[in-house]
């Protein structure tokens, strides 16, 4: 059995696709690129704050979930630049306290909407 989590507090799908599937004890939330949900706009200014939106809409999906990014075991971090990586690292490290989730991060020839930075996380329930 599987569940799709949808909120309103993050970006609606672009795609077919959910914001989040709960199946068993995970939750699976696809990769959040930064459009503001309240505008439906892309928020890329600069880097940092490209990311910080993409880490609040990950938030979102997962409070949505009744979860943190202290449930969050594995993620993959989607980049157009990989000379941008210290930055998002930056960033991405302010939203976790302590046992950091397993972690790759790749670089891509081109991310939706031509975005810089996408993000995905795997969450553990209970």
């Amino acid at each position: 059995m599987k569940e799709i989590i949808k909120t309103t507090s993050a970006p609606a799908p672009i795609g077919p696709y959910s914001q989040a599937v709960k199946a068993g004890n995970f939750l699976f939330v696809s990769g959040q690129v930064a459009i503001n949900p309240e505008s439906g706009e892309l928020n890329i200014g600069n880097i940092e704050e490209e990311t910080h939106q993409v880490m609040r809409n990950l938030k979102a999906v997962l409070l949505e979930a009744g979860l943190t990014f202290d449930h969050v075991v594995k993620s993959t971090i989607f980049l157009s630049d990989m000379g941008t990586f210290a930055q998002v690292n930056e960033v991405y490290g302010q939203y976790f306290t302590a046992d950091f989730p397993a972690r790759e991060t790749v670089q891509v020839s081109v991310l939706p909407k031509n975005v810089n930075v996408e993000i995905s996380v795997i969450a553990v329930i209970g």
